[in-house]
């Protein structure tokens, strides 16, 4: 059985960032383990997140359960499975949230989490190459961060449509002030996605001490009484043993709960249930879960010339290809999306509730990410900070079951009104003079969509994921509602320690890869002062 100073289960935005920077002390041996592969010949191009939205090789490819907020559909859930986890798979959209977020965080008990706290770890973790270094960006960390370079007549237009919607423009929505419509910041640099397994891994692996193994699964962690003591994983069949002073699970906010589930800890009868031998009672493990659900809203648009529709079919794909492999440029370079918003839905409110993604084109069938047939933009919005809580908990004893998950989206009547709200707003701002030129009819949902209930009821019956799942092993005080303290170790043992989105005990605004790096920094940091 070999031994280390720490295990790492989970090479993703937080483990991948955590095992870089343990490694980093020659003195302390690190294992990383990975259930998905090494890479895939895709994953540094950023189109890589609609062509490997279906792709087993680098994605788990979960299902929700159906549920009647939802119209009883099943939602896919990708999520990453190769080294850089969802950062090598994630549409690239670099948002680290509002200070409100991380002083709220700090207010519910988790100190040392609060802006404060926290600004220095986001400043150090990323290299934003179009900033000066001023408002807490950074310039020289491992993560190169750049400003969508794309131009088209479209996004000028739609910044001027904005205006004259009365919202506001934002040079940086990554400082302080988050609110406005603006370029999307992305983890991009010259047309290559900055992953964690490119920023932070692959550098850290030609240290000795750093021992990464990949298309390992996790079967549960080892515990000796209230202690544990390392971890079980399958290699080639090979069921493996290894110990270590700490185990950290940053598999994520599905398979972190999972695991400690299937090692007996969680909630009693639902282990019995399924003839896990209880080890440790905690019932929020698996609890506290959020996502963002995301409605899109499709325009039909006036000059193809402005839609990638267009641009991107047929022989317009080959000159989209030709164009990315020589200037690193085009349709291929782009993020999920171009332009964001981020709005209030209520004036009295101190910070944005909604985000809004804007996009040159459409999709017929999100599972696929195929570009729908004729011209068209797509503005899409959801609520930052859901407040509907659901849950993911094993289904079976067997680690290559997929846990149920269950959003129980728009549960919350706050969560219903932010999405209709934000729902007006998207066409508040297309309907704005500036976007005459451009504006075709309204696609999906259609004008005939007006009233709340009627909103609702489209978006219950189309909207998909953000996928962004957070919240199952929530960090906070000994108590039901939380799994890990504010140093993410579990409650009631020793060595023990989660790291990763799952932790984040309500949702940070905006979109998630970034605060997970976050939290691989920190609980390095953690780590370190604790040694």
């Amino acid at each position: 059985m070999a031994e280390y100073d720490y295990i790492v289960v989970g090479a993703g935005s937080a483990g991948g960032t955590l095992a870089s920077r343990l490694s980093e002390n020659s003195k302390a041996k690190v294992l990383l383990l990975e259930a998905g592969a090494a890479s895939h010949p895709y994953s540094r191009m950023p189109l890589s997140f609609g062509l490997l939205i279906d792709n087993p090789a680098a994605n788990w490819l979960y299902q929700s359960e159906p549920e009647p907020n939802t119209a009883n559909r099943q939602i896919p859930v990708p999520r990453g499975k190769l080294l850089g986890g969802s950062s090598s798979i994630n549409g690239l959209v670099w948002v680290r949230g509002q200070p409100l977020d991380y002083d709220t965080w700090a207010q519910m008990g988790c100190r040392g989490w609060s802006w404060r706290d926290v600004a220095p770890l986001f400043t150090r973790m990323e290299n934003f190459v179009d900033g000066d270094g001023s408002n807490g960006r950074g310039t020289d960390g491992p993560l190169k961060v750049s400003t969508v370079p794309d131009q088209n007549p479209l996004y000028d237009a739609i910044f001027k449509a904005a205006v004259a919607a009365g919202f506001k423009l934002n040079p940086d929505y990554n400082s302080e002030d988050q609110e406005g419509v603006v370029k999307t910041q992305t983890s991009i640099y010259k047309g290559r996605r900055m992953s964690v397994a490119h920023c932070y891994i692959e550098p850290a692996m030609k240290r000795p001490n750093l021992h990464v193994v990949t298309n390992a699964m996790t079967l549960r962690v080892l515990l000796e009484g209230r202690k544990c003591v390392g971890v079980e994983y399958e290699k080639e069949g090979r069921v493996v043993q290894a110990r270590a002073r700490e185990t950290i699970l940053s598999a994520g906010g599905v398979a972190s709960p999972q695991i400690l589930e299937l090692s007996g800890i969680g909630q009693p009868d639902l282990l019995k249930q399924h003839g896990i031998e209880v080890k440790h009672e905690l019932r929020a493990v698996g609890e506290n879960f959020r996502d963002h659900i995301n409605a899109r809203i499709v325009w039909r648009v006036k000059d193809p010339r402005v839609s990638y529709n267009h641009m991107a079919r047929g022989i317009g794909a080959v000159t989209q290809m030709m164009k990315y492999l020589t200037t690193g440029g085009g349709f291929m370079s782009l993020p999920s999306a171009p332009l964001l918003a981020f709005l209030r839905t209520r004036p009295e409110l101190a910070t944005p509730d909604v985000q809004m993604h804007i996009v040159p084109y459409s999709i017929k069938d999100p599972k696929t990410r195929k570009l729908q047939d004729f011209p068209s933009m797509t503005i899409s919005v959801y609520q930052l900070r859901p407040e509907s809580l659901g849950s993911i908990h094993i289904r079976s004893k067997d680690p290559n079951a997929h846990p149920a998950i269950r959003f129980n989206f728009l549960h919350d009547p706050i969560d219903q009104a932010a999405m209709s709200e934000g729902f007006r707003m998207i066409r508040r701002i297309v309907d704005a003079p500036p976007m005459d030129e451009f504006r075709g009819e309204e696609y999906s949902p259609g004008l005939s969509v007006k009233s709340d209930a009627e909103i609702l009821d489209w978006i219950r019956n189309n909207s998909q994921t953000a996928y962004h799942p957070i919240g199952t092993c929530r960090m906070g005080p000994a108590g039901r509602q939380t799994v890990v303290d504010e140093k993410l170790q579990v409650h009631g043992l020793q060595g023990l320690r989660v790291a990763d989105a799952s932790i984040f005990p309500t949702m940070p605004s905006g979109n998630t890869n970034a605060p997970s790096i976050m939290v691989g920094e920190k609980m390095a940091d953690i780590l370190k002062a604790a040694a």
